[in-house]
């Protein structure tokens, strides 16, 4: 008798648990794409990395690493953004300088959001 009553809700309440700690990991896995907008960075892309890695369980992010020349120095800059049915995977191509916004994470410039200021002149001319 108290089998039949205890199982049951020892079972809802792993479910209950394991319930929240989805929503908080998919809420953290939505934010990886939210970055403070406190500085920018105006260079030419050098070389492009881009990797596939998983979150939790079922969720992926994107990780696009630039190596932007500036005036003064290579900087290390990446974009990290969750991957979803109807995500848009960013173009960069090496040559083109662009404009991007974002903040210091240690030695990494992280960003959400670019422009291109001037496109690669070797894909302008059809090369």
């Amino acid at each position: 008798m108290v089998t039949a009553v205890v199982i049951p809700i020892i079972c809802l309440y792993f479910y209950w648990i394991t319930r929240k700690e989805m929503k908080l990991n998919d809420s953290k896995w939505l934010a990886t794409a939210e970055v403070k907008k406190e500085a920018v960075l105006t260079g030419e892309i050098k070389s492009i990395h881009h990797e596939k890695q998983r979150y939790y369980y079922h969720r992926y992010i994107l990780v696009n690493e630039l190596k932007l020349q500036t005036k003064s120095k290579v900087i290390s800059a990446k974009k990290i953004s969750p991957i979803r049915n109807n995500t848009k995977i960013d173009t960069f191509s090496i040559g083109e300088i662009i404009r991007i916004f974002g903040c210091w994470e240690g030695k990494h410039f992280h960003f959400t959001e670019y422009e291109v200021i001037q496109k690669n002149k070797k894909n302008e001319k059809g090369d």
